[in-house]
């Protein structure tokens, strides 16, 4: 196998809690993560040396300043690989938005270069390697519905309901989720997520008490820098989410509906304010293969 293409799919954060800082400058968290339908396609071609890397959008760069270009690096170094791997882009999600767009391509190549290159590496040592790489690695791996607790590389998979619609819209800005996180402020939290709650809610696919049990820490610090964010959470229940919440460090912010009509209706009049908002759906995977004939 010379070469392979891969389906990597965005996350959103159903709940997120910041539980404490670490002496490593990361943090512990307690969150729900969800994989969702909306996803960049990573081809790998074997090269004969190097690491060559391309992608639709002019602004990513092309090197170790790519997180993917370092998960082929760390692959080559960790199994002393003299082959080169030539990895290609197609975005779709959103950059610098809160889904984990860099993190799943990053686990795409990963999982990739395992096929390709045979190493014969089980899903824990992928998610070892990733967790080296970036703390939403190894969530990207498997994808699904999980908790994650730690930095956000200790799993509990949760059985959840799928085809949850949801409209994501990402704003015409970006925010550095390590300023967030430093700017927060943890004994001034005021309201932190009920994570066992949301874990039977998902479990016995009540969408109304998903939807009222969104909860994200970081809103508190990310809301007031941009308000943008609370207005855009206001515009989706106005237009008939169930519930809203800022993804991660944001500053994308989606909005849980009950089908997948009310979900079209409602990123409608979005599009013409808003250059990206996506309809989109829950999902049970992480990445996957993408056919041979995709785009044909």
């Amino acid at each position: 196998m010379s070469s392979i293409s891969l389906k990597a799919y965005a996350k959103i954060n159903l709940t997120l809690d910041v539980v404490s800082r670490r002496p490593d400058g990361y943090h512990n968290v307690e969150m729900i993560m969800q994989s969702v339908d909306l996803w960049d396609l990573i081809t790998l071609q074997e090269i004969r040396q190097g690491i060559e890397l391309d992608c639709n959008i002019p602004d990513l760069p092309r090197d170790e300043g790519n997180i993917a270009w370092r998960a082929a690096q760390l692959i080559k170094t960790e199994f002393n690989i003299e082959k080169g791997i030539r990895i290609t882009i197609h975005k779709n999600i959103p950059i610098e938005a809160g889904l984990a767009g860099g993190s799943a391509d990053c686990a795409a190549v990963l999982l990739g270069l395992n096929k390709i290159w045979n190493l014969g590496m089980d899903v824990k040592k992928l998610q070892a390697l990733g967790k080296r790489l970036g703390a939403d690695v190894p969530f990207c791996l498997v994808g699904g519905t999980a908790l994650a607790e730690g930095i956000g590389d200790m799993l509990t998979p949760i059985k959840s309901k799928e085809d949850i619609w949801l409209v994501i819209i990402k704003p015409d800005f970006g925010v550095s989720t390590k300023e967030i996180y430093s700017k927060l402020k943890l004994e001034a939290i005021r309201n932190r997520p009920d994570n066992p709650r949301m874990i039977k809610y998902l479990e016995t696919g009540d969408i109304q008490g998903i939807s009222s049990s969104l909860a994200n820490v970081l809103e508190e610090v990310t809301i007031p820098m941009h308000p943008q964010i609370h207005r855009l959470k206001e515009e989706l229940v106005a237009h008939g989410a169930l519930g809203a919440l800022m993804s991660g460090s944001g500053p994308s912010v989606y909005g849980i509906f009950a089908d997948q009509e009310a979900a079209k209706r409602a990123a409608q009049p979005l599009r013409g304010k808003y250059g990206q908002v996506f309809v989109t759906k829950t999902v049970s995977n992480g990445i996957i293969l993408s056919s041979p004939d995709f785009f044909q």
